[in-house]
């Protein structure tokens, strides 16, 4: 039968049932399905186009090499062991980029200069000018959520907006400010 006709858990059945001989044709069907889900989920947690691909190879070879290995239970169930997979790669990534940054906060008087992480630095005079071209309530928002440090609901307690209204400006003020600091449209 041919794999892009049969369910998610049909797949993963087909690939644990032929661990030994190797379903090429079903794993290459579950990994077309499932990649762009997984690189979805990279790209929201990591924020990073790369950094996504590379959680979508990591997750995908892990699940199949699960079910080659016929350890996943429920195949019924794949999408959501997946999700899971990539929670648990990203909470693992996270965890040790902080544990990086921390022993190199602690020994970075010990290390030469030349093997210091370099940080791009923010083009203060675009970010001006792009922060002058949103509105003032937007600017408002940006500037008591990112400076201030105030939730969405202290946010809208002061502006007498509504908590989700406060979401939406910000959401749409940072697509624009995002946009014109890569060269895109203007943030007006």
């Amino acid at each position: 039968m041919d794999a892009r006709v049969l369910g998610d858990a049909d797949l993963a059945r087909r690939i644990a049932a032929a661990a030994s001989e190797g379903a090429p044709d079903a794993e290459a069907e579950l990994y077309t399905r499932l990649a762009p889900r997984v690189r979805l989920y990279g790209l929201r947690h990591l924020r990073d186009e790369q950094s996504a691909a590379d959680l979508t190879q990591q997750v995908l070879l892990m699940t199949i090499e699960r079910l080659r290995g016929g350890k996943i239970r429920e195949p019924e169930r794949l999408a959501s062991f997946v999700l899971g997979m990539c929670r648990m790669v990203v909470l693992d990534l996270k965890r040790g980029s902080r544990r990086r940054a921390r022993v190199l906060g602690q020994f970075v008087d010990d290390l030469p200069r030349a093997h210091l992480v370099y940080e791009p630095r923010v083009d203060t005079e675009q970010l001006t000018a792009c922060l002058e071209r949103l509105s003032e309530r937007e600017r408002s928002v940006l500037v008591l959520t990112f400076h201030s440090e105030r939730t969405a609901v202290e946010v809208a307690q002061e502006l007498r907006l509504t908590a989700a209204n406060v979401r939406v400006i910000r959401h749409r003020a940072l697509v624009r400010l995002r946009l014109c600091m890569n060269g895109g449209e203007p943030a007006s």
